[in-house]
């Protein structure tokens, strides 16, 4: 399989060249014959997005792929037992020794400060590697989770961001949004916008997510600040706070406000009719102010541009972008941006300056370069010269958030009850919802929310098989629900139809 991948490259590169864009100087090869063992997901993917693009220019590399989808397929071991994901992966890495494992963020922190990798900062003075167009503050921040050394460079990023209407601002008179506004200052700008007319055809201050439940907002905003509602290290309940307070009051406002635009809105529906599917986002078709969204929605905007050119007004033009509401705490960091595929060389890897040779192209400009022009690019490129576009739009507020660091541990949720996380997402649910009805006061919802998580915290785990029969319950009385709305409505939807 990895031979038929490499023996492919040269189409691949073929068609690369025609689109219009090379490789530019070669780096000097060696002819010596190494080898190289790349820890990855999947051998295909690794070889499209990675390897045929290096092997072509170091063909006396041979690399083969650990590939890690069998830690990953079933999520049970023997007699039922849930899999130990982290010690899987290092049976794995000591049975098959890769010089070079691929990450996600928490799994190179984790590593990095385990002392599994050799240090980078050698090799990049040595070859004297260019760090200073990278995106910034990505080496610190990858020297922060490494306790201060650098073991290990992401190949990409990605983020979102918040799309405005230029057109619908002036029109109405209300100043731009900028980088690093707060979701409060956010949501305000959007109730400055006028809220009457039909819903069919009214503007909207802000598109926010798929629903109109408080829960999702509020949820949303409390992530951004940073918020959890337990701690499963302490096993804590942590919702009764001032923080968790103003993040529900003011999702609750803006959802009353009726300044938002929430997907499940959309009575038009999808009839796989291609002027629905382009006229589905209000913020495409010129009814919305605001959006959050990520880069691949500039090719939604592009297409939609270039379907209805000769309409005019139809298709929102003037527009522009700033960073995603951020927390007032750390107005520099997001939970909404997320650096790709982190490659790191093993610490007892006998293959070190080849592996090094494989982690400086892919974090190279020639590499950059030439992925920035391909459509199955993971992501940004890591050298901000090549994010950006012609007209000039603020692309630089893709890449001037940093990660924000996880607040929590996820594996510490298994030191929770099974049942927890599933309950408790109901009961807020329910607690969100009588807010949102005006049935509670937010005080009296969190307080309830607060002492119903001590009393699941403090409960006894159950068995697998119970956990499994309160799915198929909760499950079996989300469909009648839903088959009881959609028995409601049929009277209109069948008149719609017709």
């Amino acid at each position: 399989m990895k031979n038929w991948f490499k023996k492919a490259a040269s189409v691949v590169l073929v068609t690369t060249l025609l689109a219009g864009c090379s490789f530019g100087g070669k780096e000097e090869s060696s002819n010596t014959p190494q080898a190289l063992k790349v820890m990855y997901y999947d051998e295909g993917s690794f070889f499209q997005e990675y390897g045929m693009l290096f092997s072509t220019l170091y063909p006396e590399i041979d690399i083969s792929v650990v590939s890690t989808q069998s830690i990953y397929r079933g999520n049970s071991g023997a007699d039922g037992e849930e899999v130990d994901y982290e010690k899987a992966r290092q049976e794995l890495i000591d049975k098959e020794k890769p010089d070079i494992l691929m990450l996600d963020i928490s799994e190179y922190e984790k590593m990095a400060q385990d002392g599994k990798f050799t240090d980078l900062d050698a090799y990049i003075v040595k070859d004297k590697f260019d760090t200073a167009g990278l995106v910034p503050g990505m080496i610190d921040y990858m020297k922060e989770l490494g306790g201060g050394q650098l073991y290990g460079l992401p190949s990409g990023f990605s983020s979102q961001v918040l799309f405005y209407n230029k057109g619908l601002f002036d029109k109405f008179n209300i100043p731009y949004p900028t980088d690093n506004m707060t979701w409060n200052e956010v949501i305000q700008l959007a109730r400055q916008f006028p809220t009457d007319g039909e819903k069919e055809d009214r503007v909207y201050g802000l598109k926010a997510g798929y629903s109109g439940n408080l829960s999702e907002l509020a949820q949303t905003m409390a992530q951004s600040e940073g918020l959890n509602y337990v701690n499963p290290a302490t096993k804590t309940m942590t919702i009764n706070t001032a923080g968790w307070k103003n993040a529900v009051q003011t999702a609750y406002d803006a959802i009353k406000s009726e300044a938002l635009y929430f997907e499940s809105q959309n009575n038009m529906g999808f009839s796989g009719n291609y002027d629905d599917y382009m006229l589905r986002n209000p913020f495409t078709s010129n009814r919305a102010a605001m959006t959050i969204d990520g880069s691949y929605y500039i090719r939604d905007l592009k297409e939609a541009a270039e379907y209805y050119s000769k309409e005019e007004g139809k298709i929102v033009k003037d527009w522009d972008i700033v960073t995603i509401p951020v927390s007032s705490q750390m107005p520099d960091h997001s939970t909404s941006t997320w650096y790709n595929n982190i490659f790191s060389i093993a610490k007892d890897s006998p293959n070190a300056d080849a592996a090094w040779k494989f982690i400086s192209y892919i974090s190279g400009e020639n590499y950059a370069r030439v992925k920035s022009k391909l459509t199955y690019n993971n992501g940004f490129s890591i050298h901000t010269k090549y994010i950006k576009d012609d007209e000039g739009h603020n692309y630089a507020a893709f890449y001037k958030l940093k990660p924000s660091k996880p607040t929590m541990d996820y594996k510490e949720f298994e030191k929770l009850p099974k049942q927890f996380s599933m309950m408790y997402y109901t009961y807020m649910e329910e607690e969100f919802k009588s807010i949102q009805d005006g049935n509670k006061s937010v005080d009296d919802a969190l307080a309830s929310l607060q002492t119903k998580g001590e009393e699941l915290l403090a409960q006894e785990s159950m068995t697998d098989e119970e956990v499994n029969k309160l799915w198929e319950e909760r499950n079996a009385e989300q469909m009648k629900q839903m088959q009881e709305a959609a028995g409601a409505s049929g009277a209109v939807e069948s008149v719609v139809v017709e």
